[in-house]
């Protein structure tokens, strides 16, 4: 985060004796990022958090994963994913590398509580509404709204009554960040960012709840584990540092437009190992008289393209089958751009009102079964269509 806060009751100084109202010392938490060099934050539990009283192997979860052989450009139907128990143990990974997972999860139940500890998660909520509690409090989420949540972060989701959460899910090997390119030398979003301090939501007042025997999954690169604590990891009191989970959405994000086509970097929103996260939302298409409105054909020379189609109309795609929920992968080697007939019908359009999200991974990805198995085998072959029979 860009930014220091500073929530519930804290000490005045840092590593010093901090009471409870019976005389004992709240138990002092540092969650550091890079080895302590980077973001941090300091918490103030009633109980140990490293009091548990058992652990099991959970084993390793997801489908086995293939390389995109033979290399075509794929597009995935989400709709055709069943309803998960939660949008933990019920997201789906679709496709994934070395770096980063990307998955779907619909789900109406709350998740139990979680912790990654491999690296940062990233999620777009794509329908519905709800909460996600952390050990820094809660923050309300919304349909459109990015949710930020660094590792070794212990939370959960609770959708709202009544209201199921559909989320895309991004899961790193690393952190997920602001772009260095929008920041300033002392960390504050500077002018031209196409976001400001102002967007982003941190959590409320801590939860401060009490429990016994409560059970965690932590997921590590070699599986997960569940422990069982003694006490509620949720019994945090306060807390400060620049290290917590954040939200801000999709529809705050400020599009960058020019005369002529901008390249995609204009649209980047995230960083992360080895991968970027662009927001695509409505905005004024390019004003010069004679101006070539949708994406030129492109060649990812380093990276697969992966775009999710969240809201509107998607004119470069029109007739390939893509629609709401759908995703493409577009991998590098394959060149790709619009649809057969959509140059022409974006010659007198003035703006579009398409919402999507776009990941571009630096290493190739990998397609898992589930992946495979909501895949339109059509796609591949959509820019001929017409074209032969000329």
């Amino acid at each position: 985060m860009p930014f220091y806060r500073s929530m519930g009751q804290v000490p005045r100084k840092r590593h010093s004796a901090f009471r409870q109202p019976d005389g004992s010392l709240y138990h002092e938490e540092l969650m550091g990022a890079e080895g302590f060099s980077a973001e941090s934050a300091l918490l103030y539990h009633r109980h140990s958090p490293s009091a548990i009283t058992s652990a099991a192997d959970e084993g390793r979860r997801g489908d086995a994963l293939r390389p995109n052989e033979p290399l075509l450009p794929r597009h995935l139907r989400t709709s055709e994913l069943a309803t998960g128990d939660d949008l933990i143990t019920g997201r789906t990974v679709l496709l994934a590398n070395d770096d980063v997972a990307i998955g779907f999860a619909t789900a109406a139940a709350p998740s139990p509580l979680y912790r990654n500890a491999s690296g940062d998660e990233l999620l777009y909520v794509h329908r519905g509404r709800g909460r996600l509690d952390s050990v820094f409090g809660s923050i309300s989420v919304e349909t459109g709204d990015y949710v930020v949540i660094p590792a070794h972060t212990t939370h959960r989701w609770v959708p709202a009554p009544g209201a199921a959460l559909t989320c895309l899910t991004v899961e790193a090997r690393g952190h997920v960040r602001i772009p260095r390119k929008y920041l300033t030398p002392a960390g504050q979003l500077a002018e031209g960012a196409p976001y400001n301090e102002r967007d982003l939501r941190g959590p409320a007042d801590p939860l401060a709840e009490d429990g016994e025997d409560v059970p965690v999954l932590v997921k590590a690169r070699s599986g997960v584990t569940r422990y069982v604590y003694a006490h509620h990891p949720f019994d945090v009191v306060g807390w400060d540092g620049w290290l917590y989970p954040w939200s801000f959405s999709i529809h705050d994000f400020e599009p960058i437009v020019g005369r002529f086509h901008q390249p995609p970097p204009v649209h980047q929103t995230f960083e992360g190992p080895n991968f970027v996260v662009c927001s695509f939302v409505p905005r004024l298409y390019d004003f010069d008289p004679e101006a070539i409105k949708v994406p030129y054909h492109h060649a990812n020379v380093d990276s697969d393209e992966v775009l999710f189609y969240a809201e509107g109309d998607f004119m470069s795609r029109a007739g390939s089958g893509i629609g709401l929920g759908s995703i493409s992968v577009h991998p590098a080697g394959f060149i790709h751009g619009p649809q057969p007939g959509s140059v022409e019908r974006s010659m007198g359009v003035d703006r579009t009102e398409e919402v999507a999200v776009m990941i571009d991974t630096f290493r190739p990805l990998q397609l898992s079964a589930s992946g495979r198995g909501i895949e339109d085998p059509e796609y591949a072959y959509s820019w001929a269509k017409g074209v032969r029979a000329t």
